[in-house]
């Protein structure tokens, strides 16, 4: 049903019940006003006659027949159009139009009463008549025949107004929402040639004037543009899965057909010598462990490239470094790692994020960064300047040469001497990206070694539009340094 129709029909039923309603007020109020001036009417008629009422009871009393004929004349005479009854202690004088002698009256009243008496209704006021050699009471009465008929008039004409309204307000609602709805109704038309699994063409909306339509029409533009965010998400998620499972089958097919080949020599030489045996199983320990460590970090690349916004927040640092170190430690206990970091350093990020940064320079520098005695030294600096927290790892290892430095962020980028899944560094440029920041690779100050500097500014801002690094597409994995923004 459409809403002019629903306007329409809620007017028409609404309309004759006011209509009803205020009649029945109506109703109640003039019947009021009419006992209201017929009850006044009635006292000033009962204080017209009060005194030819007394001296009729003084006649009556004294003896005196013709005096108090001509009192009673008197008395009928002033009472005009209402009916009068003397009611004294020996006799009962009454005239004019009252109930039968049979309906019993009250005996006191303060005011008028109403009494019934062959199925009509009189209004009746009484006044005690006191006074010398006087004792009575005087009743005027009044048919309430006059007031029925106004009330009855006022009803049918009640009845009449609501009859009328219901058609005409129905008729006249309808007419009005028909066109105050126009806009929505044109706003329906365009929305329903949307299609946004075929066409990029959008809801154009110019304001209307209307608040409920231009509310609405944003509220659509609103859904469209979380819709299209949405279905990039998900394709975005689509092409990381695929890439996901294009990579692994890629990158592991190798240390597959490698450990199948050691479990066939094992399967067919049972009796294999101790020595052969054990080079076997070593070799399938270091590819086992290679692939465990290319799936970990495939997964923490497909988590870089889904995070949402709301799993950004205010990030220490220092704290973040400190435990990083400590667990470096804790893992190579041989190795000589320093901390420099200042407590209180904050950067709107992902915890999660920083903290697989850091692992990944530290396991960089462990790894590669050795001296030439094979002892791992490395300097871990967190240093504020400015808008931006700089973090520098540094290293005694031979260094990366310059011509290198360009590719080494590249995904399965491998050293020549590397037994690890080439995707540590990749991790970090992911990283540095994904907080707006910057990674470089550049000879250590003062000597031999390389230093790895990220610089991640402070303050909060978007995330980076296009985040493909599982894909392989990003183009600034293909450079030494990341801008803040990348489109």
């Amino acid at each position: 049903m459409r809403l002019s129709t629903r306007v329409g029909l809620t007017v028409g039923c609404t309309v004759p019940l006011l209509v009803l309603a205020s009649g029945w007020l109506l109703l109640h109020l003039v019947a009021r006003d009419l006992r209201s001036a017929q009850d006044e009417h009635l006292r000033q008629r009962a204080a017209a006659v009060a005194q030819d009422a007394r001296a009729l009871l003084r006649a009556t009393a004294s003896g005196r027949p013709r005096v108090a004929d001509s009192r009673e004349r008197q008395l009928f005479s002033a009472a005009l159009d209402v009916g009068v009854r003397v009611v004294g202690p020996d006799a009962t004088f009454s005239g004019g139009p009252q109930p039968g002698t049979s309906v019993r009256l009250p005996d006191r009243a303060a005011g008028p009463v109403t009494v019934r008496s062959g199925g009509r209704e009189w209004r009746a006021l009484s006044r005690p008549l006191r006074g010398p050699a006087v004792a009575g009471t005087l009743w005027v009465f009044s048919p309430e025949t006059a007031d029925r008929a106004q009330l009855r008039s006022v009803r049918h004409r009640v009845a009449f107004t609501a009859l009328l309204a219901a058609p005409l307000s129905g008729l006249i609602a309808w007419g009005m929402a028909t066109g105050a709805s126009a806009p929505l109704r044109r706003l329906t038309r365009r929305t329903a040639g949307l299609d946004p699994r075929t066409s990029a063409a959008r809801l154009g909306h110019r304001p209307t004037g209307v608040t409920e339509v231009d509310e609405l029409a944003a509220t659509l533009r609103t859904v469209l543009a979380r819709y299209d965010e949405q279905a990039a998400r998900t394709a975005e998620a689509l092409d990381t899965a695929r890439s996901f499972s294009a990579a692994a089958a890629h990158e592991l097919r190798t240390p597959l057909m490698s450990m199948g080949t050691n479990l066939d020599i094992l399967a067919d030489h049972p009796r294999l010598p101790e020595p052969d045996r054990t080079e076997v199983l070593t070799d399938l320990r270091h590819e086992h462990a290679r692939l465990l460590g290319l799936l970990v970090m495939l997964r923490e690349l497909g988590r870089g490239d889904l995070v949402e916004a709301e799993a950004f927040g205010s990030v220490d640092v220092s704290e973040a470094a400190d435990a990083a170190v400590a667990e470096a430690r804790r893992r190579a206990p041989d190795a000589g790692i320093t901390l420099a970091a200042p407590p209180g350093l904050t950067v709107h990020g992902w915890e999660q994020g920083l903290r697989l940064l850091l692992d990944n320079l530290l396991g960089n520098a462990l790894t590669h960064g050795r001296d030439p005695h094979g002892r791992a030294r490395v300097a871990v600096d967190v240093r504020g300047t400015g808008d931006q927290v700089v973090i520098t790892v540094d290293d005694h290892g031979p260094g990366v040469p310059a011509d290198f430095r360009a590719r080494i962020f590249e995904r399965f980028r491998r050293g020549p001497d590397s037994a690890g899944s080439g995707l540590g560094l990749t991790l970090v440029a992911q990283q540095a990206a994904l907080h707006r920041g910057s990674v470089t690779v550049t000879d250590r100050p003062g000597g031999t070694g390389t230093r790895f500097e990220v610089r991640l500014p402070s303050g909060s801002g978007a995330l980076p539009g296009r985040r493909d690094w599982l894909i392989g597409t990003a183009g600034a994995n293909r450079s030494q340094s990341f801008p803040k923004d990348r489109p």
